[in-house]
């Protein structure tokens, strides 16, 4: 007991000023609450508060683990709901069609825009380079302790994929595998139900109890994400000081150039001409699951606040969301996937001089689509899909080493247009059946529907 006081003591003693500003902070985002502030209002609150505190804590070399413990139990709280959240969803999604044509409709369309917008997103990525040069003038040496990632052989991924012990899968977290497990099992609900309805009723009755319970638990921990968001971004400025920025600056400028113009002229060109809604206010409303993506760097992390988010603002019916964002959070990685791998296979070009020509830039682009289909469900899906793309090149995997020291940094946006990416395709597909409501859209009055009351 005395180890436990003592140890107690001892991170209180090293971390009393990280504690006090957290309270501070979280009183101040408390009392915003109660006065009614609306929710995005306190995230961005919440960041800019962040923002400062890191530069101050960095500046004054302060310990800022009593703050990111915070952030830690946030991101916890997030995953510890994200296979049960797909699992149940999924499960709810397709058991309630009522034939499997519509499943394989939504279900092609949903990958189309997936793979297309992978595809123009690595295009994106690859011009910005060839435009920024981020590669000219780097000297930059490899770690020593360097080592390539393997690249699991094709058969391998797909056996990954597949189900064997959905229960020991869930327990280690491998959400692909559940969310397969969770389709066959809709599909079976289907059939049978299709010969008798009154056998599958008490099942259909159980999934939709669970999926209400499920987004009960969801809203309760929606609801910390003000204060999870200040405590994640003032712990990442803290800890990457001018000193890492100004050595691969330029890596850093091309990437977040990239990401931009992919956000706002590929998601919002897709939703203004495709889905004819006005893009600043569908950016208004996604703006939780831009910042909890931004902040927290995983996609399955952000899930269950995408899941309110494309449900409660933007009024896409649960059906459609339900089926989307799981699959997007998996499959879905425009930034990962299609603009990192591009950057970097020009960069490590241009720092080892090596010439790549237009074969080897459609090789490219076709080599980053088919890595985000095959990296579904590998950790460190960025990784995999640029080691795939130089492999396939033939550069020089070292450059992943390089700039490694960065990519903490350049992730917070890839997994923000991911998440940005998936919201975009559940709209697309939603408007396309008759399943999102439009007037529901325009009505500036559901502001702050996605968190009613005061925490």
């Amino acid at each position: 007991m005395s180890t436990i006081d003592n140890n107690l003591i001892t991170a209180i003693e090293s971390n009393w000023y990280g504690f006090v500003v957290s309270i501070f902070v979280f009183g101040v985002l408390f009392l915003l609450a109660r006065k009614r502030v609306g929710f995005g209002t306190r995230v961005i609150v919440a960041l800019a508060i962040g923002l400062v505190v890191g530069i101050l804590f960095q500046n004054l070399e302060f310990d800022t683990k009593a703050i990111t413990t915070f952030g830690s139990i946030y991101v916890s709280l997030i995953r510890m709901l994200v296979v049960p959240l797909v699992f149940v969803l999924v499960l709810n999604s397709i058991a309630s069609l009522t034939n499997l044509e519509y499943l394989r409709k939504i279900g092609f369309k949903t990958f189309a825009w997936f793979l297309g917008t992978t595809g123009i997103a690595s295009i994106i990525g690859l011009l910005v380079a060839l435009l920024f040069n981020p590669g000219n003038g780097i000297q930059q040496d490899v770690p020593a302790d360097f080592t390539a990632r393997e690249i699991p052989a094709f058969s391998q991924v797909i056996l990954d994929l597949v189900p064997s012990n959905p229960i020991n899968e869930a327990a280690e977290g491998k959400v692909v595998p559940v969310l397969i497990f969770a389709i066959f099992l809709a599909v079976a609900i289907i059939k049978v139900g299709s010969k008798n309805a009154e056998s599958v009723k008490p099942v259909r009755d159980l999934i939709q109890s669970l999926t209400l319970v499920l987004h009960q638990v969801v809203k309760f921990i929606i609801r910390l994400t003000p204060y999870g968001v200040f405590a994640l971004i003032a712990g990442i400025t803290a800890r990457y000081g001018w000193e890492t920025l100004q050595e691969l600056g330029s890596v850093i400028i091309t990437s977040y150039v990239a990401l931009i113009i992919h956000f706002v002229l590929v998601f919002g060109g897709l939703v203004f001409f495709v889905a004819k809604v006005n893009p600043l206010r569908f950016f208004r409303k996604i703006y939780p699951t831009v910042a909890v993506a931004f902040t927290t760097r995983s996609s399955y992390a952000v899930l269950p606040v995408n899941l309110e988010v494309i449900t409660k603002r933007l009024h896409i019916s649960p059906r459609i969301a339900s089926f989307v964002a799981p699959l997007g959070a998996s499959v879905n990685f425009n930034g990962c996937g299609g603009i990192w791998p591009a950057i970097v296979a020009v960069f490590t070009a241009q720092v080892f001089g090596i010439d790549l020509g237009l074969t080897d830039y459609i090789l490219l682009v076709f080599v980053s689509i088919i890595s985000s289909i095959g990296v579904a469900g590998v950790p460190g899906p960025a990784v995999i899909s640029t080691t795939v793309v130089l492999t396939a090149l033939g550069l020089p995997l070292e450059g992943i080493a390089i700039v490694a020291g960065v990519e903490a940094l350049i992730d917070m946006g890839r997994t923000a247009v991911n998440a940005t990416g998936t919201t975009v395709t559940a709209l697309l597909v939603a408007n396309s059946e008759g399943e999102f409501d439009r007037d529901a859209f325009n009505n500036n009055n559901d502001e702050d529907e996605l968190i009613a009351s005061a925490v």
